[in-house]
């Protein structure tokens, strides 16, 4: 079965044969550092960067500006989407301008956020918001519109009120989406926050892979790159936890739970 301790293994063995693969081609082939290093040169760079708690403080302001961004973009997301879902004159007159706004590049916008808000966290928060607010609106709108014709209309005829009819049938028919979204929405807080520090900023993981690019640290990129991908692994698993916790009655979940009784029998 997917998931057990042998492919678990399997895992792994795949992994160190792409990194020996990787190792033994720059250093047969002798290709240079400052253009591609060796898996050795980055994790000795990894190690450095954590050891002299250079790493720490980046990546603490790096997640927190995520995670604000997230909370902040998923929130605004959910209620604008839950109007739209809610109201046909709201979709007609509003929807079209949230769709431009998507439509504009967030790294064309990012210079503009940091003249408007300055180098310090809430531009990269503000930054991180925008990129993680339309995953979850979209999300939100087919979800709460994915109830059942039939059933809305039993619950009308047993007199049941708009609001009885959006918290117990369409909001908990909407979850798998909402959490689909959440799931989207994370990453992209994350790769919006490093945007944001890209174009400016006073600390954080993007503003590091600049200061090395200009010193030509190829290694020290690398190593700051595998670090942001084990953050973006690490948030996406915490929505997935809490996902599982949430939507326990959820089919998807009940398979997930049942390939884990067989794998363990």
């Amino acid at each position: 079965m997917i998931g057990g301790p042998k492919n678990f293994a399997l895992r792994l063995l795949l992994i160190a044969v792409f990194l020996a693969v990787w190792e033994a081609i720059v250093r047969v082939f002798e290709i240079p550092l400052f253009i591609l290093p060796t898996p050795s040169n980055v994790f000795t760079a990894l190690y450095r960067g954590i050891a002299s708690s250079l790493y720490v403080d980046h990546v603490w302001i790096t997640v927190t500006e995520t995670l604000l961004g997230f909370v902040l973009g998923t929130s605004l997301a959910f209620m604008l989407g839950t109007v739209i879902a809610l109201s046909r004159p709201v979709e007609y007159f509003l929807y079209p301008f949230v769709v431009m706004f998507q439509a504009m590049p967030k790294v064309a916008l990012a210079p503009l956020i940091i003249v408007w808000f300055g180098l310090g966290l809430t531009s990269k928060v503000v930054n991180a918001a925008l990129v993680a607010f339309f995953p979850l609106m979209v999300n939100t709108i087919v979800g709460l519109r994915s109830a059942e014709e039939d059933k809305v209309n039993l619950m009308k005829s047993l007199a049941a009120t708009r609001t009885q009819i959006f918290w117990m049938l369409q909001l908990p028919n909407a979850m798998p989406y909402i959490f689909a979204g959440l799931e989207i929405a994370m990453i992209f807080a994350l790769i919006g926050a490093i945007v944001a520090e890209f174009v400016g900023a006073q600390a954080g993981l993007g503003m590091l892979i600049q200061s090395m690019n200009f010193t030509m640290d190829v290694a020290g990129q690398f190593s700051v790159l595998l670090l942001l991908s084990l953050i973006g692994l690490g948030l996406n698993w915490i929505v997935i936890a809490v996902r599982r916790r949430v939507l326990f009655w959820d089919a998807s979940q009940k398979f997930d739970a049942d390939a884990a009784k067989k794998e363990a029998i």
